[in-house]
């Protein structure tokens, strides 16, 4: 249980994205303990396993598809910090009374933000017009009262948002991949400024906790590892 490792722990919900494993990665360089945990993750849960910052990974679906995956609104109650991220940015706002629709120019790939609010501290150090990674056909077209926006594309009036009231930051685009040229600012200010992790945790405070558990549950027995050998597997 993320409890047991660390008293500090970032939670990942996925939406089954292919950048989640690359969302932990850029969180644990940050040193902060993270764990991906499905959509299905309840606040209670992350409550008992004492999240104190919450990102919702992107995803491959659209909001109103008929299999699109859904996460507990009650999370943007947890008082909180929550990061959506792409779709994570779509399903929260849509949970908060938004309104997500197809957009009409697709953005894929790199796209220049403009930065309504420079002093939001999402935004902390940043230029206030700078190379993003897009990768969305859909997007959030309207938004609650509790909302405001906080940076824009020539095509997306809601390239980011800002809801004080719950604790919650949006990006329409990834922080997490290379692409987008913040220099790990955005991600390094919502776990340091946002959440106030101490970033304290080293990777190798959970191998040698992780081996021990093993070896006291496996004993002398022997163990089959299944490994694709591909950067992220062997992580």
């Amino acid at each position: 249980m993320a409890s047991g490792l660390n008293n500090q722990f970032c939670a990942i919900i996925d939406f089954g994205s292919q950048y989640s494993q690359l969302i932990a990665r850029r969180v644990r360089e940050n040193r902060v303990y993270c764990e991906i945990l499905p959509c299905t993750t309840t606040a209670s849960q992350l409550r008992d396993l004492g999240a104190q910052g919450v990102i919702l990974s992107g995803g491959p679906c659209g909001v109103y598809d008929d299999d699109a995956p859904t996460f507990d609104a009650d999370i943007l109650d947890m008082d909180v910090p929550v990061l959506g991220i792409c779709y994570g940015m779509q399903v929260a706002c849509q949970a908060a009374g938004g309104q997500v629709t197809a957009s009409k120019e697709r953005e894929y790939g790199d796209t220049t933000i403009f930065l309504n609010e420079t002093d939001n501290p999402i935004f902390h150090g940043c230029d206030d017009r700078m190379q993003v990674w897009m990768s969305h056909g859909d997007r959030v077209n309207e938004i609650s009262s509790d909302i405001v926006p906080i940076a824009h594309t020539e095509n997306t009036p809601l390239a980011a948002v800002y809801d004080a009231a719950h604790r919650f930051w949006g990006l329409q685009f990834h922080p997490e991949v290379t692409h987008t040229q913040d220099e790990g600012k955005i991600l390094n200010n919502f776990l340091y400024r946002i959440c106030r992790f101490s970033g304290d945790w080293e990777i190798q405070d959970y191998v040698s906790r992780a081996v021990a558990e093993i070896r006291e549950k496996v004993g002398t027995d022997r163990v089959v590892c299944a490994l694709s050998g591909g950067v992220d597997s062997a992580l």
